[in-house]
């Protein structure tokens, strides 16, 4: 996984609760400390990345990890506070608070079409997968900003699996809404003049055309990039449950329809042997064993990679200690 000097992206998810952001940090500590200048970036609503470094790297922007002698740098994206701004700007005169965020998240030939297309005012609430839309326009960023090109390995701390399936599924039917558009477009060339004042004059309607069609290769980029199979793995998270690895199943068969690479699958929290005649412990382990089993034999898990992260008796919070998980995760 260190190999090469080629840019890398790992997107790690699964249910929540099971460890994903620990693994992440870790990974992204384990990347920097082996001479990558990486950005570790969460997806994920409920946000731990500052939890697991420490410190505090919400707000939007990338934040330098402290104590790391090689670039790493950490950025939560905050899909509620982004949701409060767009319906907070929905509401302003002419929909102008709309085009300004919309372009702060890298969207704004999308504003751009609301606009032209008056439908600002049926923007009170949010469009659903605005969240994933941001996720995805700070991966454009990543892709052809020159101020990202240092950095060689990018890692993904996602959503729990739903929201991870949005966002890979998102440029898809994004790329397919606005080709429809399009069509309508054409088929509305000839419509009544109170149609036309609504979509604009006919160069008008050239010009937003052109537009759509820029923003419907970037979304084509992008679902490039996640089907990358040279650049682009995803790593399964989980913890030897029954419910967890069931739900692990379900993502992975999701991930082979969406054409992303899966290669590894991460179990976390496994008790290790103990010599101990702890009852609890004894009846743990062997539900534990059970899961693993069940991964060995599940169809869509036992072609993986296992990776087994014992669950330790210290929390993993700071960059020592993700420096130690990440010795025993990512040998």
């Amino acid at each position: 996984m260190i190999a090469g000097t080629q840019r890398k992206y790992y997107m790690l998810g699964g249910k929540g609760g099971v460890g994903k952001t620990s693994c992440a940090a870790s990974l992204a500590v384990k990347f920097a400390n082996s001479g990558h200048p990486t950005i570790v970036v969460s997806t994920d609503p409920a946000h731990s990345l500052s939890d697991s470094f420490a410190q505090d790297v919400s707000g939007g922007t990338l934040v330098p990890v402290d104590g790391m002698d090689y670039p790493l740098f950490a950025l939560e994206i905050n899909p509620e506070k982004a949701r409060e701004e767009f319906r907070s700007a929905s509401q302003t005169s002419g929909g102008t608070g709309v085009k300004d965020f919309m372009d702060s998240m890298g969207l704004g030939m999308l504003a751009e079409q609301l606009g032209e297309l008056k439908l600002g005012e049926l923007l009170d609430t949010p469009p659903p997968g605005l969240d994933e839309a941001i996720a995805i326009s700070k991966v454009m960023q990543f892709v052809e900003a020159e101020e990202y090109k240092m950095f060689s390995r990018i890692v993904f701390d996602t959503a729990p699996t739903g929201h991870t399936l949005r966002l890979l599924s998102l440029p898809d039917f994004l790329d397919k809404s606005i080709g429809k558009i399009m069509a309508l477009r054409k088929k509305i060339s000839s419509a009544t003049s109170a149609i036309k004042s609504v979509f604009g004059q006919d160069g008008e309607r050239q010009d937003a055309s052109d537009k759509l069609e820029k923003l419907r290769e970037r979304m084509i980029k992008v679902r490039e990039l996640f089907r990358d199979k040279d650049s682009t793995e995803f790593i399964i998270v989980t913890i030897p449950t029954v419910m967890a690895v069931s739900e692990s199943s379900r993502l992975r068969a999701s991930l082979k329809k969406e054409s992303v690479l899966v290669k590894r699958l991460i179990v976390n929290q496994v008790l290790p042997p103990s010599s101990s005649d702890c009852k609890f412990c004894n009846i743990k382990r062997k539900d534990q064993m059970r899961a693993l089993d069940m991964i060995l034999n599940d169809s869509e898990l036992m072609d993986l990679r296992i990776v087994q992260a014992p669950l330790v008796d210290v929390e993993i919070r700071g960059v020592p200690a993700l420096r130690f998980m990440g010795d025993i995760v990512w040998k």
